[in-house]
């Protein structure tokens, strides 16, 4: 098997209501052209829960309160799994080339989680118009933008 080497592009500031993503400096030249786009795909690290006993978690018990009784890591968004890597989708309120900042509408990440990339969010290659999901979660926002509004809290079992 090939080894890996994953580098850190950067951290999420997630505090006071303040959300960005702080680019280490030499990947500040990365940033351009990013300006146009309106969301961003970020690729994050779950180091909260990076430890052998979350990798080692294939199988989740009713973590949400529609969920059958136990379900598969990968048919979930949890952070407990093999690799502790977070995707979000996010809306970008500004783009500071020269300071390497990305200002974010919100990120479901926590403050000072590592970065490992980023991605402009291009509907032609990330947009599903009719994707399929399990009744338990059908009930949930279609989309980012409504997800907002959406009472979480009342699906959550932790």
């Amino acid at each position: 098997m090939n080894k890996i080497k994953v580098i850190p592009i950067g951290k999420i500031k997630n505090e006071n209501g303040d959300v960005a993503i702080k680019l280490d400096e030499k990947y500040r030249t990365a940033l351009r052209g990013l300006e146009d786009y309106s969301h961003v795909q970020i690729i994050w690290w779950m180091d909260g829960c990076d430890n052998e006993t979350d990798r080692a978690a294939l199988i989740q018990k009713k973590p949400y309160k529609n969920v059958p009784d136990e379900i598969g890591v990968f048919a979930l968004r949890s952070p407990e799994r093999p690799n502790p890597i977070g995707v979000s989708n996010a809306q970008i309120t500004f783009v500071d080339k020269t300071n390497g900042t990305i200002g974010l509408t919100y990120v479901d990440a926590n403050d000072g989680s590592a970065v490992l990339d980023i991605k402009p969010y291009t509907p032609s290659i990330d947009r599903v118009d009719n994707p399929i999901t399990p009744d338990w979660c059908s009930h949930w926002p279609k989309s980012f933008e409504e997800s907002r509004a959406f009472d979480w809290t009342k699906e959550f079992n932790f």
